[in-house]
């Protein structure tokens, strides 16, 4: 068969893969709308979740994988077997769900020093073990020197959707109050500072974290909660666009209102990055009524990952698929999906 005659993207657009088909923005969705949904589409693939929900004898299930691939592999506040781990317990968090179980793959490149795996399986047994979750089932394969990369990690979870949770990106509703639980781009300048030996006045850590604990503590005060998803590749601003494009809303945020730490804006400064585009890997988007704000922020400030949350915004019909932010000046400018690749190889 002549792929060529049958590919869904014109190879005159893009003939090979690029690093910014794996940044998240717009053409990471170029290459799942135009190649992966007209070949895998279905009703569950369709929603455009985290992951997927549906039901097996009468429980309804939420299941997902993802893979990691960072430069470095140890980097401040952790390393990629944690983030393994909590990448894919948020995931299935933000399906409302409570993480149940794991599969780990692990590809090893030859050379790979047994020390250093030791520790990304030891960081990776702990993260398990503080989110409440077990590892249950994984493969090993390796291959050769100059051909992996040091190591790439595949890991699949499975959990049980809370009951009376229904979050979809595609419920997003006007009048919604957009809550933040913290402050953002701290874990891509923590890999920027690791991988190029910048060094600045204060360390910059990653956030890696499980998001399960504060998922937990929002659904004690209400199951009204519209959307919830981790700003992980493309960061706050395109996880927006992806979320306002799925439920054909606006929204509206108020840069003075997004926390971002002192440190990581100097450093943005210095290197010439937004933080709304930078990945996230402990942070969570809310999207719950106007009524229910206030008690679900108090919720989550309690909690330790949450007491920089903050409301950030709120969503409207007006400009239905555009995300427009208020800046600190009063003006108003559009917010787009990231286009390029501030910084590859991070999640």
């Amino acid at each position: 068969m002549d792929y060529q005659l049958v590919c869904p993207i014109p190879i005159s657009e893009y003939p090979v893969i690029t690093l910014a088909h794996g940044s998240g923005g717009v053409l990471s969705h170029h290459l799942i709308e135009k190649m992966f949904i007209p070949a895998f589409g279905n009703n569950l693939l369709d929603e455009g979740h985290d992951g997927a929900v549906f039901k097996v004898k009468g429980k309804q299930l939420a299941y997902t994988t993802d893979s990691f691939v960072v430069s470095p592999v140890f980097f401040p506040g952790g390393n990629i077997g944690d983030l393994a781990v909590n990448g894919t317990i948020n995931d299935i968090s933000c399906c409302g769900a409570r993480p149940l179980y794991l599969s780990v793959g692990f590809i090893l490149e030859e050379g790979l020093p047994m020390g250093d795996l030791w520790k990304i399986v030891v960081s990776m047994k702990e993260a398990a073990e503080r989110a409440g979750i077990e590892i249950i089932t994984g493969d090993t394969k390796v291959v050769d020197r100059g051909k992996g990369d040091k190591i790439v990690i595949n890991t699949t979870g499975i959990g049980e959707v809370i009951e009376g949770a229904d979050i979809s990106p595609k419920n997003c509703k006007p009048g919604d109050t957009i809550i933040l639980t913290g402050t953002i781009g701290d874990h891509g300048v923590a890999i920027m500072s690791a991988r190029s030996g910048i060094e600045f006045e204060t360390n910059i850590v990653s956030d890696t974290a499980p998001l399960n604990g504060i998922v937990d503590e929002i659904f004690k005060v209400t199951r009204n909660i519209h959307v919830l998803r981790d700003p992980t590749r493309g960061g706050v601003a395109t996880t927006m666009n992806e979320i306002c494009k799925s439920s054909n809303v606006g929204i509206i945020l108020e840069e003075n209102r997004i926390p971002v730490s002192p440190e990581v804006r100097g450093a943005c400064e210095i290197l010439g990055l937004d933080p709304l585009y930078i990945a996230n890997e402990g942070k969570l988007l809310v999207f719950v009524p106007q009524s229910e704000a206030d008690p679900v922020l108090t919720a989550i400030q309690k909690h330790p990952s949450g007491n920089h949350a903050a409301i950030i915004g709120h969503v409207t019909a007006d400009h239905p698929g555009i995300v427009r932010m208020t800046t600190s000046i009063g003006s108003s400018r559009i917010i787009d999906m990231l286009t390029g690749d501030q910084l590859p190889r991070i999640c």
